[in-house]
């Protein structure tokens, strides 16, 4: 199972997209990141929305898999969702160099977390409106995520393996935006938009 999920987070959405339908390089564009922000700063709102979509949907297959074959509070459905997050961060298929893992460990969450996704979902929304920055947003998005998840541990309400993947998931995800919080301390990462082109 923990080979499935790593082969299914790896599918490279945002690499594909820029492959089959605008025959061009996601990697050699924009932030050169495979994800579903750099997909629509390159491709357009339709096309990142779909990536978008697709790299969640990968987090959400794996979680579900993972909790029709383990039991609740199982550790190998941690190992499994770590495992899908880890392949979209680094697929085989790229030479390990893929995503940030925001939209994947957001497929997971929906079926292992819910309660804490929405929490960090308003945090992620509120941030991007107000900012237009997707990087510090994701930041404190993954968080409020991780302070909501221990809440929920102190409380009862969260088992053990989840509150450690939910932890390292945050980590990694901090640990790979240093360069965009880096950018932004010098003012230099790029705001989002909805246009064509996303960026400015």
């Amino acid at each position: 199972m923990i080979a499935i999920a790593y082969l299914i987070g790896s599918i490279p959405f945002g690499w594909l997209m820029g492959k089959l339908f605008f025959k061009a390089d996601i990697r050699k564009s924009g932030s050169g990141n495979i994800g579903a922000t750099n997909a629509l700063r390159n491709y357009g709102t339709v096309a990142g929305l779909i990536v978008l979509a697709l790299d969640l949907g990968k987090g959400l297959a794996v979680a579900w898999l993972a909790k029709m074959i383990f039991a609740p509070g199982d550790y190998w459905i941690a190992l499994a969702a770590g495992a899908a997050f880890l392949g979209h961060i680094y697929p085989v298929w790229l030479n390990f160099k893929g995503g940030k893992g925001i939209a994947t460990a957001a497929g997971l969450f929906i079926l292992l977390n819910l309660w804490a996704l929405l929490f960090a979902l308003i945090v992620f929304l509120a941030v991007v409106i107000i900012s237009r920055y997707v990087s510090l947003g994701s930041v404190l998005a993954a968080s409020g995520l991780a302070l909501f998840s221990v809440g929920q541990h102190i409380l009862g309400a969260l088992d053990l393996p989840l509150l450690i993947l939910t932890l390292a998931l945050v980590a990694i995800v901090i640990i790979k935006h240093l360069p965009n919080l880096k950018r932004l301390k010098n003012k230099e990462e790029n705001k989002i938009s909805f246009s064509k082109k996303g960026s400015h």
